[in-house]
């Protein structure tokens, strides 16, 4: 079916710091146009971050992560834009030290926590042109509040955060989020039944009507079903970035459990089965790049879902979430065979996975141009 561009928000687009709509990105976007979710290595204009606050989960261990998002944010920086959206831009300013300001864009706005690959937007292109959609964010199934950070993309779109010939799209009632999709940009989708398919995202869907409507609006001419593979205190119901992630169009990284004693051997060893069952589109298998299962990491009594599958793909470098480990070096040589062209940087991300996610999860990357 065809989709609508719409003026989603009731806005004035002729008010100051609004985006006009182009009069050819009005209406009704064609059927027969191609529509494709770019792969996350497609060269892109920024990476967002939403930074953590005293209003946040994060606030008794601010000292803590606040390195943690100026490291990543640095990072950035060195290869591209980098979107802010935070609660105070002086405080940010402050944390941030020393950067190149003329790369970094900063919007201010309130916010319920920092995971940015959940609540941001999410770019496809229709016949070479950027589109964003805003897809609902619930908190991962009413887990958490998720009011403010649910209206962060259309705050970004009335702010004028986008290029002006960057449409956005509202999917609502749809609840999708970043981490539970991996595209490998020609066509494929690669996620888990776990998550997709659960019943505290989009009850009203079956399986195979969610397939049919994920191919409609994403393109896809397969998806990819993990049916096995899961992390202990994971609140995204086996978001497929803690996971697997596609490296190339025939290359997936996947966390692979070679301790029998583990919690995770049966299902990971069942999802690496599944993963060598699975065929590239012209009918080979993929390669498949084994990722280290994570030390244990305990806080509070309770094993966090630490995972070096949260990787970030950015222009020219993978930055690669760091336990202090000696596994951590064994993850970055894996992926530097993955990406032999790409700088691999290693990222300290215990801070972050104190509160259940990692570097994958606090970013959105931004194709190229999406943001002015």
């Amino acid at each position: 079916m065809a989709r609508e561009i719409i003026n989603p928000y009731g806005l004035n687009t002729e008010a100051p710091n609004s985006v006009s709509w182009p009069q050819e990105m009005t209406g009704v976007l064609p059927e027969e146009k191609s529509l494709v979710l770019p792969a996350e290595w497609y060269p892109q204009s920024a990476i967002q971050l939403t930074w953590p606050h005293e209003g946040t989960d994060w606030a008794p261990i601010l000292d803590e992560v606040i390195p943690c998002f100026v490291k990543i944010a640095r990072e950035v920086l060195e290869r591209e834009k980098l979107l802010v959206v935070c609660h105070d831009e002086e405080e940010v300013r402050h944390q941030l030290g020393e950067v190149d300001y003329d790369k970094v864009i900063f919007r201010e706005m309130d916010t319920n926590d920092t995971w940015a690959r959940d609540h941001g937007g999410i770019t496809v292109f229709e016949a070479g042109v950027p589109v964003i959609y805003d897809f609902v964010f619930n908190g991962w199934g009413m887990k958490f509040p998720a009011n403010y950070d649910n209206l962060i993309t259309r705050l970004l779109f009335i702010s004028g955060t986008f290029a002006g010939n960057v449409p956005v799209v509202n999917m609502q009632p749809f609840v999708l989020e970043g981490g539970s999709i991996e595209s490998d940009g020609k066509g494929t989708l690669l996620t888990t039944v776990e998550c997709l398919a659960s019943l505290n995202r989009n009850e009203y869907l079956n399986k195979e009507q969610l397939e049919y409507h994920l191919k409609d609006i994403f393109g896809f001419e397969r998806i990819l079903w993990l049916e096995s593979g899961y992390l202990a205190g994971d609140d995204t119901d086996s978001h497929i970035d803690t996971l697997a992630r596609f490296c190339s169009e025939n290359t997936i990284a996947y966390v692979q459990c070679t301790d029998p004693e583990d919690e995770h051997f049966e299902e990971l060893s069942n999802m690496e089965q599944e993963l060598k069952a699975f065929m590239t589109a012209a009918g080979t298998p993929y390669n498949l790049v084994a990722l280290p299962m994570a030390d244990e990491v305990i806080w509070e009594g309770e094993r966090l879902p630490a995972t070096y599958a949260n990787f970030l793909i950015i222009n020219s470098a993978v930055l690669v979430p760091f336990y202090n480990s000696p596994k951590d070096q064994q993850a970055a040589d894996a992926l530097q065979q993955a990406f032999p062209d790409r700088e691999i940087v290693g990222i300290n991300c215990l801070p972050l996975i104190k509160q259940h996610g990692s570097l994958h999860c606090v970013t959105m990357q931004y194709p190229e141009g999406v943001i002015r």
